[in-house]
C-alpha cells in the first residue's frame, strides 16, 4: 500500500474510518468523504494531515459525486483504491416508510457506487481495486430489510458484471459481504430483524481487513464470517431450506439480539 491513494465513502466513522487507519497504517493515503466536515475533520485530525484529507460529500448527490475521484487524483496526485462502503438502511415493512424514503436506500446503496465507479474509472491507476462494502442481505434476502436486500444484491450484481470492464484498464473489482456489524448502522436495535442476530457478528475492524484481504489478493468476494456466507448462498440456492431456517434462526436471533440489548443498555 506504499504510496498508494484510497477513496473511501463512509469514512468517517465506524467500517470506513477503521479502515483508513489500516490503510494509513501500511503506507497508504487516504482521502475520506462522508456528509459532515466536522466529523471528516476529526478523522483527519486522528490520521494526520500528512494521511489524510477531507472531502465533504453527500453521495447522493450524484453531480457533486461525479467530480469526485478527478477532484481526488488532483489533490492527492494518484488514485490507487476505490471503496464504495457508505450505506442507509430503513428497517420494517415497505408500507413503514416513504417512496423517498425507500429511494434514498437504492440512491445510497446501489446508485452512488455506480455512478462514483464509472466516474473513477478514468482516473485509477493500473494494477487499481473497487471494492464494494456489500452485505449477506445481498445474498439472500431479509425480511423487514426488502429494499437494503434489493440494494446490495444490485450492488453485487454491478460489482461482477463490471469486473470485465475495469479489467480492461487493469483495475480489480472485487467485494466483501458482512454480516451484522457492531457500529453505529445499527440505529435502534429493536427494530433490527431476530434473524440478523442470528449470525456471529462482526467488528468494523474485522470487516477492514477482509476490504485489505480483498484488495491485496483481488479477490471476487469475501464474505463475513465465511460460515455466514455460505449458509446464505445454500438458502439463496435452495428456497425451501431457507424458509425451514426461518423460524428456528429467528428464535436463535431473538435470544442473541436480546443478550446484546442488555450488554449495550449496562454500559
Amino acid at each position: 500500500m506504499e504510496g498508494k491513494v484510497a477513496l473511501i465513502t463512509g469514512a468517517s466513522a465506524g467500517i470506513g474510518l477503521a479502515l483508513a487507519k489500516k490503510l494509513c497504517a501500511r503506507g497508504a493515503r487516504v482521502a475520506l468523504v462522508a456528509r459532515t466536515k466536522e466529523n471528516l475533520d476529526k478523522a483527519v485530525a486522528l490520521l494526520g494531515p500528512d494521511r489524510a484529507m477531507a472531502f465533504p460529500c453527500d453521495v447522493s448527490d450524484l453531480v457533486a459525486l461525479e467530480a469526485l475521484p478527478k477532484k481526488v487524483r488532483e489533490a492527492m496526485g494518484r488514485l490507487d483504491i476505490l471503496v464504495n462502503n457508505a450505506g442507509v438502511n430503513h428497517r420494517g415493512s415497505i408500507a413503514k416508510h416513504s417512496p423517498a424514503a425507500l429511494a434514498e436506500i437504492v440512491t445510497t446503496n446501489l446508485t452512488a457506487p455506480i455512478v462514483l465507479t464509472r466516474a473513477a474509472y478514468d482516473e485509477l491507476s493500473k494494477g487499481g481495486s473497487v471494492v464494494h462494502v456489500a452485505s449477506i442481505a445481498g445474498m439472500v434476502p431479509v425480511p423487514g430489510e426488502a429494499t437494503y436486500s434489493a440494494s446490495k444484491a444490485g450492488l453485487r450484481a454491478f460489482a461482477r458484471a463490471s469486473a470485465e470492464d475495469l479489467e480492461q484498464r487493469g483495475v480489480h473489482s472485487g467485494i466483501v459481504s458482512p454480516g451484522p456489524v457492531d457500529t453505529g448502522f445499527f440505529g435502534d436495535v429493536s427494530e433490527v430483524p431476530d434473524i440478523v442476530f442470528s449470525q456471529p457478528m462482526s467488528t468494523a475492524d474485522e470487516v477492514a481487513d477482509a476490504v485489505i484481504e480483498c484488495i491485496d489478493t483481488r479477490a471476487e468476494e469475501i464474505a463475513i464470517p465465511a460460515r455466514s456466507g455460505r449458509l446464505a448462498t445454500a438458502a439463496y440456492l435452495f428456497p425451501k431450506l431457507s424458509a425451514a431456517l426461518r423460524g428456528p434462526l429467528g428464535k436463535k436471533g431473538a435470544k442473541a439480539k436480546a443478550a446484546y440489548m442488555a450488554k449495550k443498555g449496562a454500559r
